[in-house]
């Protein structure tokens, strides 16, 4: 996934690729493009603790990366990842230091979006998928959810595919038979073990997965053929996807662009709505 290149996280995503990493490398990998900003003056220890993982596992990865050891990484994240100014977080409550923390979510978004190319591909492969399923289960479900909800006023078929267990397959078979072409997927953690599976299993059935991620390096990316992420937020209890909703929004816009008869769509949508009185407005 292309993203501004000279963006902190950016430079970060391309020093990654090319490598077989690890679950436990991914990762630590995710934790750093989310610190782009600070990363390069963090510890192993402070890295490891921020990640989840142990101090041998960042050793471990910086090792995977080509370096001597984290030391190493550290002075190249230096020369690659220069500090950014931080606010002072000690002035913020935790449900404050939540909310910045979607911002700067946000901010990562909006930079990644300084090349519309990726999206614009994604909705092209989307507009012309007849039917579209739509997948996303457990905490992804409600995106997925919102995503058919909106893209079914403007698309002709769409099939939301939210709940697992053993009729998931089934339904892709029938979504394939009927003449889908792709498969889009919000996944976001803790990913379930079914959506790897569905998607490889939509992948080698020959449809064309686009995927909304938490991360570059989530592990439905090995069987994405277009994978775009978003951050979450885990400042709280819940994680928090302002993130991935906002760019399913912008999926739905290049979407809509593809698609010839969209607004003649909505505009039918809007007369027959008023003609039933749905909305108190």
């Amino acid at each position: 996934m292309s993203e501004n290149h000279n963006s902190p996280a950016a430079r970060l995503q391309q020093l990654f690729e090319g490598h077989r990493l690890t679950p436990t490398q991914r990762r630590i990998a995710h934790c750093m493009v989310r610190r782009a900003g600070d990363v390069a003056f963090l510890s192993s220890v402070e890295l490891a603790e921020l990640a989840g993982v142990s101090q041998p596992s960042v050793t471990r990865f910086a090792v995977a990366l080509g370096f001597d050891g984290y030391p190493a990484l550290r002075r190249h994240l230096r020369e690659i990842t220069p500090a950014e100014p931080a606010a002072d977080k000690d002035t913020f409550n935790e449900y404050q230091q939540a909310v910045h923390a979607e911002i700067e979510n946000l901010r990562h978004l909006a930079e990644l979006l300084a090349d519309p190319a990726p999206v614009e591909q994604a909705g092209r492969i989307l507009a012309a998928s007849r039917p579209l399923p739509v997948l996303g289960l457990r905490a992804a479900s409600s995106q997925a959810r919102g995503f058919a909800y909106f893209a079914a006023k403007v698309h002709p078929d769409v099939r939301l595919l939210d709940e697992g267990g053993t009729m998931l397959a089934d339904r892709i078979d029938a979504a394939r038979r009927a003449g889908a072409s792709a498969l889009l997927c919000f996944a976001l953690p803790r990913h379930p073990k079914e959506v790897v599976e569905a998607l490889a299993y939509a992948h080698e059935s020959g449809l064309t997965v686009v995927t909304v991620a938490d991360s570059a390096f989530a592990p439905v990316a090995a069987h994405s053929d277009l994978l775009i992420p978003a951050a979450v937020g885990t400042g709280l209890a819940f994680d928090t996807a302002c993130a991935p909703m906002l760019l399913g929004r912008v999926l739905l816009e290049a979407m809509c662009d593809d698609l010839p008869d969209a607004q003649a769509r909505l505009e039918e949508f809007d007369a027959r709505a008023a003609e039933r009185g749905l909305f108190t407005e």
